[in-house]
């Protein structure tokens, strides 16, 4: 009985949320409709959304989880509003999510940009940051991440997470440069429990919702701030980029006494470059983890500073065919000292993890039906993730799709091998306006 309630408030919000849609106007509604949009052109303001119902279900047993694992109706609308001295933007998510039994709203992007130099940018506010080469791979990317919408089946998009941000923009002859500062700390929306099952080394198995993680946040304003930087030019056809970065772990990577996770201090530092190469681009990407609580390795409650490396390739294979590979590797420096700190009988990681990915792409029915693969391979920790998605453009204004998310592995202490039983299948149907 429980679940039919469940089910019915969220067929009944969903409903309610498809009469806030714009209707689709008779002849004699056109011109008003029409005329309206005239006016908010003279006002320079645009608009723009969409409504997406999406729903999926486990493809095995869970442990502690409900066998839903999406289940939402989802109202975004996009807002641009241009002034002669700046442009204001904002995006707000209305949503009802059945598995949390949660109705809300997300604030996704709130700013104010403009130039108040010839050379420079400005943008103030909520917004999602993102920069680097890789491909659902981040390495001097550092800006904040939603891995449970990424493993249950939302749009792509959900994956960056928004942040409060200055944003400055500088453009020189020799180079441009984009400084971002935070003045409060962003974490990424981490796995710990409440809708995905994850390994716990301290119960020895894999762990749900009644093991929920919890963390000392960083939350003050100014003394938890975070800056990071980006110095970029093209040469010819190459892109070249040098990055730094001075704030906090995005995800808790260490553990005080009392069993609360927390996000120790990081800072990085990376470079990047992106160039054509046998007709197609090839990317390459490197960047220090300087992990400033635990230098020496030997703390075996923190995270150990690492270097990580990243090497890609992407290359049209037919008409409307498109693929990629990518190479990329973990490396643990002091390894040794990393190794005396663990407890006995503990699950070690690897002094080198590689990971291997492939993206593969293609259009049909003249563009409308796209069928894509995205693989995660881990040779070192004998574990995968698989996304096969299909979505098919039934008009302009509607979109179906459908997909999966796949996690295998040999062991239930690795990254991915640690969420077979969260493997899903899930369905979405959006209405763009």
């Amino acid at each position: 009985m429980a679940r039919v309630v469940k089910y019915g408030k969220f067929l009944i919000i969903s409903l309610l949320l498809l009469f806030l849609l714009p209707p689709q106007p008779a002849r004699s509604q056109e011109s008003a409709i029409a005329g309206f949009n005239r006016k908010l052109d003279d006002l320079g303001i645009e608009y723009r959304g969409f409504f997406d119902l999406r729903g999926g279900h486990r493809l095995v047993s869970p442990v502690e989880e409900q066998s839903t694992s999406l289940a939402e109706a989802r109202l975004q609308l996009d807002v641009d509003w241009d002034l002669d001295w700046s442009r204001i933007k904002l995006k707000e998510d209305l949503y009802h999510d059945s598995v949390r039994h949660h109705t809300g709203g997300s604030l996704r992007e709130a700013y104010i940009m403009g130039s108040p130099l010839d050379f420079a940018d400005l943008k103030i506010g909520r917004q999602v940051l993102t920069w680097g080469t890789g491909d659902l791979l981040f390495i001097n990317d550092l800006f904040p991440k939603d891995w449970q919408s990424f493993f249950i089946g939302r749009d792509d998009e959900y994956l960056k997470a928004p942040a409060d941000a200055l944003k400055i923009s500088l453009f020189f002859e020799p180079a441009n440069i984009d400084i971002v500062y935070m003045p409060r700390f962003n974490p990424s929306n981490y796995i710990d429990g409440h809708r995905l099952s994850y390994w716990s080394p301290m119960a020895g198995e894999i762990v749900g919702k009644k093991h929920i993680l919890h963390d000392h946040g960083r939350s003050s304003w100014g003394r938890d701030d975070e800056i990071a930087i980006r110095i970029f030019r093209t040469f010819n056809s190459v892109e070249t980029a040098l990055y730094f970065y001075d704030g906090f772990w995005k995800t808790p990577e260490g553990m005080k006494a009392d069993g609360k996770l927390f996000f120790p201090k990081l800072r990085s530092y990376g470079a990047s470059l992106r160039a054509p190469l046998l007709g197609g681009l090839a990317n390459f990407e490197a960047g220090y983890y300087d992990s400033r609580e635990d230098r020496s390795g030997k703390d075996a409650m923190i995270r150990n500073s690492e270097w990580r490396l990243m090497a890609g390739f992407e290359h049209e294979l037919g008409d409307d065919f498109n693929g990629g590979l990518q190479y990329y590797l973990e490396y643990i420096e002091d390894y040794n000292n990393y190794q005396r700190s663990q407890p006995p009988n503990s699950h070690d990681r690897d002094e080198f993890r590689h990971l291997l990915t492939l993206r593969l792409t293609k259009l049909l029915l003249q563009q409308n039906l796209t069928l894509s693969f995205f693989a995660f391979y881990s040779p070192s920790d004998s574990d995968c993730h698989l996304r096969p998605q299909i979505s098919y453009k039934l008009t302009d204004n509607w979109l179906l799709t459908g997909g999966a998310n796949l996690f295998f592995g040999r062991h239930d202490y690795t990254f991915f091998g640690q969420f077979k039983d969260n493997s899903n299948a899930y369905a979405g149907l959006r209405y763009n306006f």
